[in-house]
């Protein structure tokens, strides 16, 4: 699916120690956001259930966004949704492009960099924007 129809912003994708069920896809930060220029390592581990059961999302770079948690990279599960059986892959690693295109603080993991968006989002991108550089080569 993703080989016939791949999407621009994805660098590449590798099995983690062969195990097809982790994924780490390589992401290039959205143009005109403070992850421009970086390059994101997003995990999607699908559990034994898939597609009944929603796989997980994990940045493996560290990221500054409200909706990941800044010790972990776990990406919050509201972001992708309601999950079905019809959904897979490629809509996770959209979802978690346009939440990196767009960050809003609606379903935040970490409350003190919602807050930051929210009240200080000068602030907030300044901070984002030095992760990207430190993290994401």
């Amino acid at each position: 699916m993703l080989a016939k129809s791949p999407m621009e912003f994805v660098e590449e994708i590798n099995l983690v120690n062969e195990d097809m069920f982790k994924w780490d896809i390589s992401i290039k930060g959205p143009a005109d956001t403070p992850y421009a220029g970086g390059t994101f390592v997003l995990r999607i581990e699908f559990p034994t259930q898939y597609p009944f059961k929603a796989p997980s999302l994990k940045f493996i770079t560290k990221i500054y966004h409200p909706s990941v948690k800044l010790d972990t990279g776990d990406v919050c599960t509201d972001v992708v949704g309601a999950w079905g059986p019809t959904l897979n892959a490629k809509h996770c690693i959209q979802v978690v492009y346009s939440m990196m295109q767009s960050p809003e603080s609606d379903h935040p993991l970490e409350e003190s960099v919602a807050q930051q968006l929210r009240e200080k989002p000068k602030e907030f991108e300044k901070m984002a924007k030095k992760y990207t550089k430190e993290h994401a080569k």
